[in-house]
C-alpha cells in the first residue's frame, strides 16, 4: 500500500518561510494528484493547494500569493513552499495522494507534519 511520508516542518516566525515535503513510498506510477491539507487548531481541516500529474495547480484563496506547490516527475514528490507566514497558518500540514483521474476524492494520507508560527 501506499505511504505518503510528510518531512520539512518545524517552526517559523511570522513572514519567515518554510517549505514541507512529501514522499508517495510504494506507489508504482504517477498519483493523479497530490497536495495538502492544513488543520489549525480548533478548525475544519481546508485543502490548500493540489497539482496534477500534469503540473495543473489549485490554491484556497487562503494562502494564494504566499505558498507555491511543486512536484517532480519523478518519485511522486511534492513540495509546499512556505512564504510571509501567518500565525494562522500554524497547525498540522497533511499530504494527499488522489489515484483516480478526475474524481477529487483522495486515496491516501500522510500522518501530518506539524507547523509552528510563532514570534
Amino acid at each position: 500500500q501506499v505511504q505518503l511520508v510528510e518531512s520539512g516542518g518545524g517552526s517559523v516566525q511570522p513572514g519567515g518561510s518554510l517549505r514541507v515535503s512529501c514522499v508517495a513510498d510504494g506507489a508504482a506510477r504517477s498519483l493523479y494528484a497530490m497536495g495538502w491539507y492544513h488543520q489549525a487548531p480548533g478548525n475544519q481541516r481546508e485543502k490548500v493547494a493540489s497539482i496534477t500529474n500534469r503540473g495543473r495547480t489549485e490554491y484556497a484563496d487562503s494562502i494564494k500569493g504566499r505558498f507555491t506547490i511543486s512536484r517532480e516527475d519523478a518519485g511522486n514528490t511534492v513540495h509546499l513552499q512556505m512564504s510571509s507566514v501567518k500565525p494562522e497558518d500554524g497547525g498540522i500540514y497533511y499530504c494527499f495522494g488522489d489515484e483516480t483521474y478526475s474524481d477529487y476524492v483522495p486515496d491516501y494520507w500522510g500522518q501530518g507534519t506539524q507547523v509552528t508560527v510563532s514570534s
